[in-house]
This record gives structure tokens, sequence and C-alpha cells, in this order.
């Protein structure tokens, strides 16, 4: 004998659906308040992470361009070696470059003198030794670089990896360099 009509699971199952067809019909039912609330925790979480990623770029550009202020400096009391240290020199000034928030205005070269050496260090007495200390710095730099890279977002952390190579490749030219000069 074969039933016909309604079974239990059928019954079931057609309950179930009307329930979740209801559910669904109420949660798109245009509750502009939540959505504009949605909305503006959406903003919020892409303005703080925007600002985070100034913040990293500026600390990044400022440590780059103390960087550039060395080379300078080695390049004003060192004129002899500025046939070697001007290509390193013209990079770490892109690197200030594309690290800078926003692309914003770098100084050009030659636009000011270099800031004068720290007080509390004495000028280096050869251009070996400056160029011992530049590759020191190169080394920091690059360092702090790769230890920023980790807390930033992936666009700006691929910036900062192929940064901290070239200031790591720096750091070898600059030792090679220092051993070929008079201390």
């Amino acid at each position: 004998m074969r039933r016909t009509g309604t079974t239990r699971r059928g019954a079931l199952t057609a309950t179930g659906a009307a329930a979740v067809a209801a559910v669904l019909a109420g949660c798109g039912g245009g509750d502009d308040s939540a959505d504009n609330r949605r909305a503006a925790a959406a903003a919020e979480v892409r303005a703080s992470a925007a600002r985070a990623e100034r913040a990293l770029r500026a600390g990044a550009a400022r440590v780059s361009g103390q960087l550039l202020t060395g080379y300078e400096q080695v390049l004003t009391a060192h004129p002899t070696t500025a046939a070697r240290l001007t290509p390193l020199r013209d990079a770490v000034e892109r690197h200030v470059r594309a690290l800078t928030p926003d692309g914003g205005p770098t100084r050009t070269p030659g636009t000011s003198p270099p800031p004068p050496p720290a007080p509390d260090r004495p000028p280096t007495a050869g251009p070996g030794a400056a160029v011992k200390e530049l590759a020191a710095a190169e080394r920091r730099t690059a360092d702090t670089h790769a230890a920023t890279l980790l807390k930033a977002e992936p666009e700006l952390a691929r910036l900062l990896a192929s940064v901290a190579a070239a200031g790591a490749a720096h750091a070898y030219l600059l030792t090679e360099l220092a051993r070929e000069l008079p201390a």
C-alpha cells in the first residue's frame, strides 16, 4: 500500500524551510542604522590602518634620512670618496623618497649644506674609518627596516624588505671599500 499525503518528515522539512525563509527575509529588512554602524566601523578600521602605515613610513623615512645625512657628512669631510660613495648615497636618497608618507617632498641634492657632525662624536680622522662607520650605520638602518617590516602591511613590508636588503648590500660594499682606503 502506498502512502499519499503529508508525512511527518515532509511537514518538518516544509516548516524548517518556511522558518529559514522568514529569518532571511527579516535579515535583509533594511535596518539602515545597523548598516551605517558597520560602514562607520569599517571606515574607522581603514583610517586606523592608514594612520599606522603613515607612522611606520615616517619612522622608516626618518631612519633612512639620518643615514643620508651620514653619507653627506662623509662626502663633505672626504671628497676623495665621492666617486665610490655617490651611487650608494643616491640610492639611499631614493629610499628616503620611496618611504616618505604619501610621496611627500624630500630635500633635493645641493639645496642646503649637510648638517655638521653630532657634537658628541668627533669627526672621523681618515676616509677609511669614516667609510667603516658608514658601513655600520647602513647595517643598523637595514636591521631597523627589517624589524619594522614585521609590523607593516604587505605592500610596505615588501618595500622595507627591499630597502633592508639594499642596505645590507651597501654595508658589504662599504666594508670592502673601507679596507682599500687609508684609515
